[in-house]
């Protein structure tokens, strides 16, 4: 493979990863918050987890894993109501925090934990491998391409991904101490609300199976 095929794959990876992360969902919802509410750190950590997950869903796509996304796709409901419920948990606790009075000590825990909670509620939402699917199609990759094209893409897919939760949560970091407590509590509340949506939405969803 020569220098101008690996850059051209990079950059259609590039480009699909930006593509399934920009939309503003309850993961960019999440994300905005905890950067406005635990720091950049938080904020990245919990981009990271759904850009690892987006990953995974592209390597399926690129090595056309069919038996795996077949699977994916038959426990959708299953999964859907697992995300649903999580996302209604993730609300209600929104919902209930107060914003703090002075910045936290951010432990590894707590980066784990962002990183761990994006990541699977990404992953539980097996519908993004149709998504990944559609992209690869469109961009014009083979379902079947060799290994070290589909390592490319997958890569350039993690790191598009990477890069816009970077440049999303450095922006929101630079708003964070420019807001009141008063101003935060509202978005914990605006916040929480728009989650908790998301997650009904999802539950209603996966249980008349639309």
């Amino acid at each position: 493979m020569d220098a101008t095929t690996a850059f051209r794959l990079l950059g259609k990876g590039l480009l699909i990863g930006i593509s399934i992360a920009a939309p503003v969902g309850p993961i960019g919802l999440l994300c905005i918050r905890r950067t406005l509410a635990e720091g950049p750190r938080i904020g990245l950590a919990t981009g990271l987890g759904a850009a690892t997950a987006d990953a995974v869903y592209g390597t399926v796509a690129a090595f056309g894993l069919t038996a795996v996304s077949g699977f994916l796709l038959g426990q959708k409901t299953w999964l859907g109501l697992i995300g649903g419920l999580f996302l209604c948990w993730i609300g209600f606790q929104t919902l209930r925090s107060r914003p703090a009075e002075r910045p936290a000590e951010l432990a590894s825990t707590g980066l784990v934990g962002a990183f761990a909670s994006t990541f699977g509620l990404t992953l539980a939402n097996p519908m993004t491998i149709l998504s990944f699917l559609a992209l690869f199609a469109g961009l014009g990759l083979g379902s079947s391409p060799e290994p070290g094209a589909a390592v490319l893409t997958v890569v350039g897919v993690f790191a598009g991904s990477a890069v816009w939760w970077l440049g999303l949560t450095t922006l929101v970091g630079r708003l964070r101490g420019r807001l009141t407590p008063g101003a935060m509590l509202g978005v914990n509340r605006a916040s929480g609300v728009v989650i908790l949506g998301f997650g009904v939405y999802a539950l209603t969803t996966a249980a008349t199976g639309r």
